[in-house]
C-alpha cells in the first residue's frame, strides 16, 4: 500500500464515516465504496454507498456519483460546495474525479489508494479500468481542488477483505 498522509481529526472522523458507509454497501450485497460531502465545519451535506451490485445502480452507480447526485437533488449550491470536501473510501475513479471538478468541489480526501483497490481486486490488464489516478485528473484543471491521500489505508481496506474474492472483478 502507499505511504498514508496524516489527518486531522474532523476530516479523520468523516473519512471513517465513508468507511463505514462501505461496508453499509458490502453488506447489501453492492461494491464496497462510500463517499460522504461535508461543509467545513463538518455539517454532512450529502452522503453514498456504492450501489452498482444487488442494488441494480448500474456502471455509473459510483458511491461518489451516487453522493453528487443527492447533493444536486437538495440543491446545494455551489458557492457552498466550493469550500466543502468529498471524503471517498477509496481513490476516485477518473469519472468520479471529472464529476468532482465539474461539481465545484473544492477538497478531496480519500482512503484507499487506486493501486491498492487494483491489488486487493486481484486486477488482470482487461479488468483493471483506466490509469488514471485521481490526482492526475484534477491537477488537469486550471483551478484544481485539493487532493489529500491515500489516509487510514489499513482501514480503508477492510471492506474489501474477502470481496473481491467472491464478487465481481
Amino acid at each position: 500500500m502507499a505511504q498514508t498522509q496524516p489527518l486531522a481529526t474532523p476530516d479523520a472522523s468523516l473519512l471513517r464515516r465513508a468507511f463505514a458507509l462501505a461496508s453499509a454497501a458490502r453488506r447489501r450485497g453492492d461494491r464496497p465504496f462510500g463517499a460522504v460531502v461535508a461543509a467545513p465545519e463538518g455539517a454532512v451535506l450529502a452522503e453514498a454507498g456504492s450501489t452498482q451490485g444487488a442494488s441494480g445502480g448500474g456502471t455509473l452507480a459510483h458511491s461518489e456519483m451516487n453522493a453528487l447526485a443527492a447533493l444536486q437533488a437538495a440543491g446545494v449550491p455551489r458557492a457552498q460546495l466550493a469550500a466543502a470536501t468529498i471524503y471517498s473510501s477509496g481513490e476516485p475513479c477518473a469519472m468520479c474525479a471529472a464529476a468532482i471538478f465539474y461539481s465545484g468541489i473544492g477538497r478531496v480526501v480519500y482512503g484507499l489508494s487506486g493501486a491498492a483497490i487494483l491489488h486487493l481486486r486481484n486486477a488482470r490488464p482487461e479488468t483493471a479500468g483506466l490509469s488514471l489516478s485521481c490526482r492526475a485528473v484534477l491537477e488537469s484543471a486550471a483551478a484544481p481542488p485539493c487532493v489529500i491521500g491515500p489516509c487510514l489505508e489499513e482501514e480503508g481496506a477492510e471492506p474489501h477483505l474477502g470481496y473481491w474474492e467472491a464478487g465481481p472483478a
